[in-house]
This record gives C-alpha cells, sequence and structure tokens, in this order.
C-alpha cells in the first residue's frame, strides 16, 4: 500500500499539500494529522485519493507514540512524507508565554523529528520527505525569535539527514518560503509587534517550487527572486547588521 503522510493537514501548507500532491501522484491512501478531525473528513470532498484522517496532537508524546502503533500495524509504504505542522508567535520573548514558546519547540522541532524518525523504516529507496521550514531559518529574528530558531534547526536537520539519507535513495527537502497567505497569521499575529510584511506568495506557488526543486535533487527550496537575494544578503552580511535592519523595518527598538 503507498501512502503519503502529511501532517498539519487541517489548514495551511499543509492543506495545501493534500490537494497538490493529490494531483502530482497516485496514492493508495493519504493519512493526514491533525488536531480537528472534522476539517480532515472535509478534504475527502477535494481529492480523489482515499484520505485517512488521524486526529492526533502532536506535542503530546502519546500521540506520537499512536502514530508509531498505527504504522506497525498497517505496515505501509510511505512513498511521500510532509511535515508541516508547526505555528508562529509575533511578540517579544518576555511577552509571550513561556508555555506558548515551548509548544512551538514541540511542534516546529520535536514532532518534525519524531514523525520522521518514526515514519523513515517504512520508506524505500524513490521515497521524499518535505520538511515545511521558512526564511526565517535563515537569520535570528528579534520578536520572532523562538519560531525563528525552531526553523534555522529544521533547516540544519533536514539538510544533514538528506546526506544521511542518499545512500538509500530518499530524498529530503527543506522548503523555506517567505510570507504565505494561510491561516499562519491569524495565529501568529496577535498585535502589532510586526507590521512589515515586505511580500506575500500564494501556497500554490511556494508548493509548485518544492516539488520541481525535489525533483531537481535540491536539498533546499527558496521561492522568489526577492526571497533569494534576502537569504543572500543574511548570509553575507553580519547577523547584527541583518536584525538591524529587520528591527527598523518593524519599528522596533533593536
Amino acid at each position: 500500500m503507498n501512502i503519503a503522510v502529511i501532517t498539519g493537514a487541517s489548514s495551511g501548507m499543509g492543506k495545501e499539500f493534500v490537494l497538490r500532491l493529490d494531483k502530482e501522484r497516485e496514492y493508495d491512501e493519504i493519512w493526514v494529522i491533525a488536531r480537528r478531525k472534522e476539517r480532515l473528513e472535509e478534504l475527502q470532498k477535494q481529492v480523489r485519493s482515499k484520505i485517512v484522517p488521524i486526529s492526533l496532537d502532536l506535542t503530546k508524546k502519546e500521540s506520537i507514540e499512536e502514530y508509531a502503533t498505527i504504522l506497525n500495524e498497517q505496515k505501509p509504504n510511505v512513498i511521500t512524507l510532509v511535515n508541516a505542522s508547526g505555528f508562529g508567535r509575533f511578540g517579544s520573548f518576555e511577552g509571550l508565554k513561556l508555555e506558548e514558546q515551548l509548544e512551538m519547540i514541540d511542534l516546529n522541532a520535536k514532532a518534525l523529528v519524531s514523525i520522521t524518525h518514526k515514519t523513515l523504516p517504512y520508506m524505500k529507496k524513490g521515497a521524499e520527505i518535505y520538511q515545511l521550514d521558512s526564511l526565517s531559518s535563515f537569520q535570528p529574528l528579534p520578536y520572532l525569535n523562538v519560531y525563528a530558531a525552531t526553523k534555522a534547526f529544521v533547516l540544519s536537520y533536514s539538510r544533514s539527514l538528506g546526506v544521511e539519507l542518499k545512500p538509500k535513495g530518499i530524498k529530503v527537502l527543506a522548503v523555506c518560503p517567505g510570507w504565505v497567505k494561510t491561516e499562519f497569521f491569524d495565529r501568529a499575529k496577535t498585535d502589532d509587534t510586526l507590521t512589515y510584511f515586505y511580500k506575500t506568495f500564494s501556497a500554490d506557488q511556494i508548493i509548485n517550487k518544492a516539488i520541481k526543486d525535489m525533483k531537481k535533487g535540491k536539498d533546499v527550496s527558496v521561492y522568489g527572486l526577492s526571497t533569494k537575494c534576502l537569504v543572500l544578503l543574511a548570509k553575507i552580511l553580519p547577523h547584527k547588521l541583518v536584525m538591524k535592519i529587520w528591527c527598523k523595518q518593524q519599528k522596533q527598538p533593536c
């Protein structure tokens, strides 16, 4: 049984990956994972593949173990894994609740690693792993610092994992978009701490580029000339200067 596993599938980039990959490849089933089961069930009306909704809170250890049990019972051939679960919060480190920031680390980093580790034994040569990352992974970002730090982890982890899995013929791609028009903003933006968003892209643009980059064997996918320029600047400029520019754009002290 050839399947895709997509986390964060109830909304945002996760949902868009479900819709796009369903058109791209043939799957016997697409396992969709998120907390909101009713949203997962609604996906069946929009795709041709059989949707298997799995309602889990990936910040909880018992949910990871429940996923591992399902894999062990079904023993599928996972040809595509998309780790799209995650969230961010705009605000100062002191101003945000510690519990929220720890949850960010749990979902953005720990859950991603856990799902990848549990899934790998069920992946063979030709399988693909999409890790949803961010432009923020290339630089430290005040007032978005824990989120950006988790994404920096994802970038480093994904690229090095890709090297380890290359002899097995399994490809890993870190998808690093800038601002995307999804529900991310609804959850992240709770005040006016961040107000400058230089440019936003659609989920389709990001995912189409990611699929092309995966086929080319790349390990990082960055969409848009302007975004690529920002990545380049973040690499060649001192990070103190990068952070100063960011704070000035956001009209925040730095």
